[in-house]
């Protein structure tokens, strides 16, 4: 078995081809290629806590994968992550575990390319703001495939830590300097999405971080921050000027996030306002972006299939350059 941490991780892909894993991850899905199981979750209330399952088998692949994730969100007050992880890749031919590699790395890679993805796919070719709300654990990925898919001249960046938000622009200033864009810190999330071509939302909150109203026209939307039904961080007030509404997987989204759940349950939209999936579009089964005046609204909760193919091209890139340590033999 082979043991990968962060450093050797991120040492052997880059974030494009972390992208083109996650649209094969999408293909997938959408076309009924992968068993993904809806994540299992025990809660843990006396740590306002969870824990998460997340498995997935792709036959073609020959291969599978489950991760645990587990939500612990009072680990930073003893110094430890929110949302410590791990993922295994299962050898599906002989069930053999040929892979433990760092969860959260792989997580945010893969939970980033989804981004990357829907920008690629539904975004304007011609993009030159984007804006970011947010700058936890996620949200350093998200930029970065953000910049990666489009030439943008800058981000906005907001976060309700004024202080936190400014240190992340620094950093990624400087991790992403290669891409070209300035990577800018503004003081409300009005300003973050006033001009944003391009706009990610990547938060824990339980009510809406921006106004829908504000959106321009043109503008491609991400909201990644929440996979829970109470909770909805994106304006409900987006979606009926939205002219497509697009998931990573429709049923996975419509059985997990306050996003699309809330409206749907205010009458706001209905199930049938949204589209299909990024495999769909993909696929070309339903249409991607048409015109450079639509607002499209893209809702990612993450699917197993993301975090088995990411893992599968991880391990394959680690052990053809000879990186990470063997256990077991």
């Amino acid at each position: 078995m082979l043991l990968l941490n962060e450093k050797e991780i991120r040492s052997v892909v880059t974030m494009r081809e972390v992208i083109e894993a996650d649209k094969k991850a999408f293909r997938m899905i959408a076309n009924g290629d992968v068993e993904v199981p809806l994540r299992t979750g025990i809660k843990a209330p006396a740590h306002d806590a969870e824990f998460l399952f997340m498995p997935s088998y792709a036959p073609a692949e020959e291969a599978a994968a489950i991760k645990v994730i587990n939500i612990f969100p009072h680990n930073p007050a003893k110094g430890l992550d929110a949302c410590p992880a791990q993922v295994l890749l299962i050898d599906g031919r002989t069930g053999v575990v040929a892979a433990l590699m760092d969860g959260a790395t792989v997580t945010r890679l893969r939970t980033g390319a989804s981004s990357g993805a829907a920008f690629d796919l539904l975004g304007k070719k011609d993009c030159r703001v984007g804006g970011l709300i947010g700058t936890g654990g996620q949200a350093a990925t998200q930029l970065e495939a953000m910049v990666c898919v489009r030439q943008l001249e800058e981000v906005r960046v907001f976060d309700l830590d004024r202080k936190l938000c400014e240190e992340f622009c620094v950093r990624m200033q400087e991790e992403l300097r290669g891409y070209g864009a300035r990577i800018v810190p503004v003081k409300s999330a009005d300003e973050a999405t006033a001009d944003a071509d391009l706009l990610i939302t990547v938060t824990p909150s339980p009510k809406p971080v921006f106004d829908g109203t504000k959106i321009k026209p043109g503008c491609t939307v991400s909201c990644v921050g929440t996979y829970e039904p109470h909770k909805h961080e994106m304006d409900p007030a987006i979606l009926p000027r939205a002219s497509k509404i697009i998931c990573d997987h429709k049923e996975t989204a419509l059985s997990e996030t306050g996003d699309l759940l809330i409206p749907i349950a205010d009458g706001l939209i209905t199930e049938d306002d949204i589209l299909g999936s990024l495999g769909d579009v993909i696929d070309g089964r339903i249409p991607g972006r048409e015109n450079d005046d639509e607002i499209i609204v893209y809702e990612t909760v993450g699917v197993g299939s993301q975090d088995l193919m990411a893992a599968k091209l991880i391990y394959e890139k680690a052990v053809a350059s000879g990186v990470g340590m063997k256990w077991g033999e």
